[in-house]
This record gives structure tokens, sequence and C-alpha cells, in this order.
């Protein structure tokens, strides 16, 4: 288990632990990344396998304790990815500005607030919108084919 006082390398923090926070923190572990992961259940973690060389932390993200326990104080990235656009959001904040990471990425559902937060200069990823433009295009060259 990593010891986030350590300091050995890179260090990224990924907020929640569903299927794409978990797929997240083993590719950052693979790319030589320390990696801590943080999620309000612990049966969560149970994605990131038994090899899994990082910390996982159980808590809510919002919580300065948790994020603390988390090694954010010495983060270089961190990825927010739980199922909660608000929570998401404010916690890409809280890391920008009151942490000064350099690197976060928030997932955000809603299109219309991925827009907006991305024009305001966060990094936004907005699933939907990927699959509103693959499946739309696929259609529309579909028709056009024919």
């Amino acid at each position: 288990m990593l010891d986030v006082t350590e300091g050995a390398g890179k260090h990224a923090i990924v907020v929640g632990c569903g299927r794409v926070g978990s797929a997240v923190a083993l590719r950052l572990e693979e790319g030589g990344w320390d990696v801590a992961v943080i999620d309000e259940r612990e049966e969560a973690f149970q994605r990131l396998g038994e090899s899994f060389g990082g910390i996982t932390v159980e808590g809510h993200a919002l919580d300065i304790a948790t994020l603390l326990a988390a090694g954010i104080e010495r983060a270089e990235a961190v990825v927010v990815a739980t199922n909660g656009d608000n929570t998401n959001v404010v916690c890409a904040q809280i890391a920008q500005k009151r942490y000064g990471v350099g690197c976060v990425v928030v997932r955000v559902l809603d299109p219309a607030r991925a827009e907006l937060y991305a024009e305001l200069g966060m990094r936004t990823v907005c699933p939907t919108s990927g699959a509103i433009d693959v499946l739309s295009e696929t259609v529309l060259s579909h028709t056009a084919a024919i």
C-alpha cells in the first residue's frame, strides 16, 4: 500500500471508483503514477482488484479530511468521475482553486453544463455528448449512403 507522504512519483487522485474511475486509476498506475482513489462505498474498491498498489480512501470527496488522506496537497492530477455532476464540479474547483492542482479533469454528464464549465476553463469530459455525436453521425452517414 502506498503511503501518500512518500512522494515517490507523480501523484494522482481519482474520485469515484465506478467503471470509469476504477479503469482510469488502473491505467494511471500502469503508467507509473502513484494513485489514490476516493469513493463513498468501500465495496466499490473491489473493482480495482487485488494487484492495485495505490491507496483507497473511503469518504466523500468534498470533505477536506478525505482529500488530505488521499494526498491532495501533493497531487499533480485529479480525475473526478462520480455519478453526480454537482459533486464533480465542486470537487474539481476545490482541487484547482484551493490546492492548485495543475491537471484537473471532470466528467460532466449534462451536455449543457459540460459546455458551460468548459467555457469557464474547466477540463470537462461529457460522455453523453460523445454518445449523441456517434449515434447521430452513424445514422446520418448510413442514411446518406442509401
